[in-house]
């Protein structure tokens, strides 16, 4: 039996959705975040040595990283997928494959350090402090967030406006890992002021992934995707 060992409002999520979407029995084992600093509980420790979520069990194998959890699952109950999971895995050498490992990178290494960096320049005004610095503290982050974090979170998601309004899915037509890997910083961006306007490709694809039963009863048992500021 697979185990999930699931933070709130973490990347745990897209594992959650990849299992619903196979079928594969698994059971969850649910962390809080702490109140004060909204980072993990030291427990998770236990499990890894990194102490971050997500993180499964399978048997005597221990996975962490989300992405290496997704290719883990995939590629152990995935392989003979049909339907409209038949791409989950595309063959290597194919535009989809090509696409497929973009995305799967792209996720994590141009897109969610900017959606990590705006969540904590928009949180820091917020934080306790005393009442004459939190003016000097909202200018500072306003401008790094205007002059650095914005712009950069602006033209990724430019690109993927780009992307969505030629594909259906991040990998061409059908489903594919990419997408498992996407939907969290597709969410995050969208919680995080993206312009339902200017990026509707963006609004249609999360309406896509919203609409498909796995994905919903991925968030039933693992609760909202991305924290509130």
């Amino acid at each position: 039996m697979i185990t999930v060992h699931h933070l709130e409002t973490s990347r745990s999520q897209r594992v959650l959705w990849l299992l619903e979407e196979l079928g594969v029995p698994y059971e969850i084992v649910r962390y809080q975040r702490n109140r004060k600093t909204r980072l993990a509980p030291p427990e998770l420790k236990a499990i890894h040595p990194l102490g971050k979520s997500p993180v499964i069990t399978d048997g005597d194998v221990t996975v962490a990283e989300s992405g290496a959890i997704l290719e883990y699952l995939a590629e152990r109950y995935g392989r003979d997928a049909q339907g409209e999971l038949a791409g989950l895995l595309p063959k290597p050498g194919t535009p989809e494959h090509l696409q497929c490992r973009f995305w799967m990178h792209f996720a994590e290494g141009s897109l969610m350090n900017w959606l990590v960096m705006k969540l904590v320049f928009m949180t820091i005004p917020t934080q306790p402090m005393p009442f004459f610095v939190r003016p000097i503290a909202r200018k500072l982050c306003n401008q790094v967030l205007k002059k650095l974090v914005d712009p950069n979170v602006n033209s990724a998601l430019a690109y993927i406006e780009d992307h969505l309004g030629k594909h259906t899915w991040f990998a061409g037509e059908q489903l594919s890992l990419a997408d498992f890997q996407m939907s969290f910083p597709v969410e995050a961006a969208l919680a995080r002021g993206a312009d339902h306007r200017r990026h509707p490709m963006l609004r249609a694809y999360k309406d896509r992934m919203e609409a498909r039963p796995a994905y919903r009863r991925a968030l039933e048992k693992g609760g909202p995707v991305v924290m509130s500021v």
